[in-house]
């Protein structure tokens, strides 16, 4: 019998990057359904509309899988939706057979890491989960608990800054030619009046920037495509400090080797 592991994230550009940190140990994405462990049948959804919302994508996850593995990578929708997920989510599921449950999420300027991770470890005790002490250590116990505060449990930001400091390895004429773009962009701002977000603000200015890079990598597409196909996390990158940190967090979580 595999290991399995469920881990909650808030978007799909989290799901991608936690496809490309498992990806080196053999994980593989499961695509048909045919495929699937029946462990984690019932997280496939069978209604549509979801929610009765005919503009609303059907959350089912990402699987990847091994030899040894089954992993489920499950879009939040959203950050308000994290810890609702764990709990709908581990009443369909056999909790007790599960190695691990972890969170990705992420912090900004005027929210604190440490004030990030103290939040949502009070909305998982108020759902009978008991995360450990600080972000980013694992609790022991059927499954073992954890979650992870982007981009390192200590800063503020969140996944893309780990994509631009990957982007400075692996794209570094790109990222120089988009960082330039996207404060062009800023200086215009009267011009453009209020025809956008405010790029001024720095998780807007670095989306944009990481965006305009994934669209000459891959045209037309979404920034999750780049992360799955590109070099973001791929070789040399993951020997970085901090991404590795958050590969060896997976490694704990899910016991994988």
């Amino acid at each position: 019998m595999p290991k399995y592991g469920y881990l909650v994230v808030a978007g799909p550009h989290d799901v991608e990057f936690a496809y490309r940190l498992l990806s080196p140990f053999g994980r593989s994405r499961v695509q048909y359904e045919k495929d699937l462990d029946p462990f984690f049948s019932l997280l496939v959804l069978r209604t549509f509309p979801y929610d009765g919302d005919l503009q609303k994508r059907v959350p089912v996850p990402l699987f990847v899988k091994s030899e040894t593995h089954v992993i489920a990578l499950h879009s939040a929708i959203g950050d308000s939706r994290l810890v609702a997920t764990v709990e709908e989510n581990a009443n369909l599921i056999a909790l007790q057979s599960l190695t691990g449950v972890g969170i990705l999420l992420d912090t900004d300027k005027e929210i604190p890491a440490a004030d990030r991770y103290a939040a949502i470890q009070a909305a998982m005790s108020r759902k009978g989960f008991t995360l450990p002490a600080n972000a980013g250590e694992i609790a022991a116990g059927t499954p073992k608990l954890g979650a992870f505060v982007l981009p390192d449990n200590a800063s503020t930001g969140n996944l893309e800054d780990l994509l631009l400091e990957c982007g400075q390895s692996a794209y570094p004429e790109l990222l120089q030619s988009a960082t330039s773009h996207v404060n062009l962009a800023i200086s215009l701002a009267n011009k453009l009046k209020n025809d956008g977000e405010d790029l001024a603000k720095i998780p807007f200015r670095n989306k944009a920037i990481v965006g305009a890079i994934a669209s000459v990598l891959r045209p037309g597409k979404a920034v999750q495509t780049s992360i799955q196909d590109n070099q973001w996390f791929k070789g040399e990158r993951l020997q970085l400090g901090r991404i590795k940190a958050v590969q060896k967090f997976l490694i704990d979580l899910f016991e994988l080797s």
